[in-house]
This record gives C-alpha cells, structure tokens and sequence, in this order.
C-alpha cells in the first residue's frame, strides 16, 4: 500500500513539474485530486500568462501597489527595460494591467495599475496554486 501511495505522490508531482509520465496520465486521466470529495484540479490548467515568473512579479507587486511606475517596477524586480517592457506589455493586451503614459516636465513617466480583471486572474491564479500544494501534501 505505501508503494503504491508514494508511486501516486510522484506521478502527482511529476505531473506538476510539467512532465507527463503515461501512468499518471492513465490513472489520473491527466488530473490531479486534492481529495476524493472535491473537484479534480490540473497543472495544465493554470494561467499561463500570469504564470510566468516575471509577469507573476508584476501583478504580484502592483497589487501590493495602487500603481508603480516604470522606473518602479524596474528597481523591484531588477529587470532590465526590454524585459520590463515586453512582460508589461502581454499583461496590457491581456487587459490585466492598465498603462498610463504622460509627462513630468520633458521625462517621459509609464505607470502601470492592475485592473479588476488582473485581481481575479491573479485571486483565481493563487487559489489554483493553493489547490496543488493540498493536492500534493495529502497525497
């Protein structure tokens, strides 16, 4: 019986890993189960948008944040501009974050806001999260 728990555990946390061992995917039919009365909970169906350590970071930290600017947000997660930019930018067009640009003085000024809709990707993202380490500590 232990074998087989353990044998589970390490399917369930291979699955998680992101690899795809072919006994986990035909016992589990792919899923994971935090427990035998509940929902079946998958890896694969995390936000993968959010999911990214950078674009995590930033939505993490603007909503910790009302807004932060550019500079910011550069100083907090140490990313170089390019890196900054592109991650901020899919998390815009996502309609997860809002970016106001303006002027102080002759300095350009970009700050950035998490939308009501990037709180609940990131509210729903982090419950999934939490789902998965239950998931795995009671197997």
């Amino acid at each position: 019986m232990a074998d087989k728990s353990n044998a589970a555990r390490v399917e369930r946390v291979e699955k998680f890993a992101g690899r795809k061992p072919a006994a986990a995917a035909a016992a589990a039919g792919g899923k994971l189960r935090a427990t035998p009365a509940s929902s079946e909970i998958s890896a694969t169906q995390l936000d993968r948008l959010i999911h990214e350590r950078t674009r995590l970071a930033i939505v993490s930290a603007l909503a910790a944040n009302p807004s932060l600017t550019f500079s910011e947000l550069k100083e907090l997660l140490h990313a170089s501009d390019g890196n900054l930019s592109v991650h901020a930018r899919k998390l815009e067009d996502a309609g997860y974050v809002a970016c106001t640009k303006s002027f102080a003085g002759r300095t350009p000024r970009t700050e950035y806001r998490l939308t009501a809709s990037g709180r609940r990707a990131l509210e729903k993202y982090l419950d999934h999260m939490e789902a998965l380490i239950r998931a795995t500590r009671e197997a």
